[in-house]
């Protein structure tokens, strides 16, 4: 249990730096940053997956459509989105919305214990309000809503396949799928003009974005995922707007207010009330068949 939540902790936490890493990668068109993005961590992951021995493994129609969606929902689709609302309303509003994350988890996840929700209900008290509910519009709460079902999606589709093909396989295979989608995505909206060569600044900030918060980020999540099950694994998405306080103030971008810090808090009380729950059996026995299976 205490590498789950370690895992989980440390992977929301590192999706959260991606907010002060992004003014690197400012300038560079979106949707092509994207695909080069998920390539560089594509390329990582499938390495790490030859070097460990890990076998592809043959799925079955009904896996590829969920490892599909997986990628079309949960990369591609939840980083339009992302982008979309943040152009229509800023940050703060899909922030926000985002920040209910857990308490979807947690009812997605099956009948989830009343301490669970009660947690679930502190985190997201906590994330919101570390975020800021900021001023918005219709258009921007549409992409935001689009957002929140593409990180459900992110976790939900990926269940299925985690005790047959492990963390790593899942993540190098979605990774990979969701290339040729972003690529699709950015031609048509930018054209040519999808690519081009990075400055210095823009290449680091891509390396950090496809060796830690793709790769190192991804194998943490579904390394945990099966251990905690959604309904727990989910109460750490509340890290996220911390992550982007803690970073913001270690790069001098923003000191964090008195509204942050008790964000932040009521996220880390909210997380350890939840964690008080019992486990379901059944997320006891996805993890064990997780640990068989995920191996060559």
């Amino acid at each position: 249990m205490r590498n789950g939540v370690a895992g989980a902790a440390s992977a929301m936490f590192m999706v959260g730096t991606l907010a002060g890493v992004s003014g690197l990668i400012k300038d560079y068109p979106l949707y092509g940053g994207q695909a080069v993005r998920y390539l560089v961590a594509a390329v990582l992951l499938l390495a790490i997956t030859r070097a460990m021995g890990l076998r592809f493994v043959r799925l079955t129609p009904r896996e590829w459509a969920y490892l599909a969606g997986l990628a079309l929902l949960g990369l591609v689709i939840f980083n339009v989105c992302v982008i979309q609302s943040t152009k229509e309303s800023g940050p703060a509003l899909v922030g926000t919305i985002l920040g209910t994350v857990p308490l979807w988890l947690a009812l997605f996840g099956g009948r989830p214990a009343p301490r669970l929700m009660v947690g679930a209900g502190i985190v997201v008290a906590g994330a919101t309000l570390a975020t800021g509910l900021g001023s918005g519009n219709p258009a921007g709460l549409l992409w935001a809503l689009g957002a929140l079902v593409g990180e459900v999606a992110f976790s939900m589709l990926a269940i299925p396949l985690l005790p047959k093909l492990g963390a790593v396989r899942v993540s190098a295979y979605s990774t990979a799928l969701a290339v040729p989608m972003l690529a699709v995505v950015g031609f048509t909206v930018e054209g040519s003009a999808m690519l081009r060569m990075p400055t210095m600044s823009e290449l680091l900030g891509f390396l950090y974005l496809a060796a830690v918060v793709t790769v190192v980020a991804f194998f943490l999540w579904y390394s945990s995922l099966p251990k905690l099950g959604p309904g727990r694994a989910g109460l750490f998405a509340g890290l996220i707007p911390v992550g982007a306080i803690a970073t913001g103030a270690a790069l001098g971008i923003a000191t964090p207010s008195v509204f942050d810090l008790a964000g932040a808090g009521l996220v880390i009380c909210g997380i350890l009330v939840g964690l008080t729950a019992r486990p379901r059996p059944q997320v006891v026995a996805l993890s064990a068949s997780a640990s068989a299976t995920g191996r060559p």
